[in-house]
């Protein structure tokens, strides 16, 4: 109880609270994607029961820090490389999230392409939906856990800041699926960052880092630009007056 008395704890706790939530996001636009393809009326629960997951795995690998740790262990050689358990989990959830954002990059293409008398797409159950979801937590949450071992010295700080950030996703990832749902092409730039996530996590795997900060930063930016463009589309399209029209060559 005396950790709370001091002022180090308090400041830790906002700084790796705010940290979880950044690295949330990808959690929830993932979540966001998965649960938008369930009936409307499951999709609160879903996204309820995927952040408490979410919430559940990563207390789980705080609680069991020293099995965490041991998978930076090399399990074996490749290449005059060493591949850990870490290593394994993240390519094959950088594969998974590549397969599935491929998946169904092609399925709003062929959506959108489609006749309007062609049978819609199936629709996946809310338990196929949840196991996905329990999968890929494994994957975003050793980044978050890793994270919080390394920012805050108390065990109680970092499951504090997890709670923390758990209930403010939970409280605006509503919000969030709402929105890519309701604009097509913000759905389009969020399976895009989810394929810049698995590409990033199957580079982490074989022992490239690249700063994750600048995936956030494009993804920003490109949501930034497609802010405008939805503000854009609200209005008439822009004429240009006084145009030259040119002769056409002979």
């Amino acid at each position: 109880m005396e950790v709370w008395l001091h002022l180090e704890t308090w400041l830790s706790l906002l700084t790796l609270t705010a940290m979880e939530i950044v690295l949330g996001i990808d959690n929830i636009v993932f979540l966001s994607i998965l649960t938008g393809r369930l009936p409307r009326a499951q999709q609160p629960k879903a996204r309820r029961l995927g952040l408490i997951g979410a919430l559940g795995t990563r207390l789980l690998l705080l609680l069991a820090l020293n099995w965490l740790m041991g998978l930076t262990a090399p399990l074996f050689h490749l290449a005059q490389r060493g591949f850990s358990g870490r290593d394994l989990i993240l390519g094959g959830g950088g594969l998974f999230l590549i397969a599935k954002a491929t998946h169904e990059i092609h399925g709003r293409l062929d959506a959108a392409n489609a006749p309007d008398d062609a049978p819609a797409g199936k629709t996946p159950s809310l338990a196929v939906v949840l196991v996905q979801v329990a999968l890929l937590d494994v994957v975003f949450s050793l980044d978050s856990v890793i994270t919080a071992v390394g920012m805050a010295p108390h065990l109680a700080v970092m499951i504090a800041a997890m709670c923390l950030a758990v209930g403010v996703m939970l409280v605006f990832a509503g919000v969030v699926s709402d929105f890519i749902t309701r604009h097509p092409t913000m759905k389009m730039l969020a399976l895009a960052f989810l394929l810049l996530i698995g590409v990033l996590l199957c580079a982490e795997a074989i022992g490239q880092h690249v700063d994750k900060a600048m995936i956030y930063f494009a993804m920003a930016f490109s949501f930034a630009v497609e802010l405008l463009n939805l503000r854009m589309r609200k209005h008439k399209p822009l004429i240009l007056h006084n145009t030259v029209e040119f002769p056409p060559e002979p």
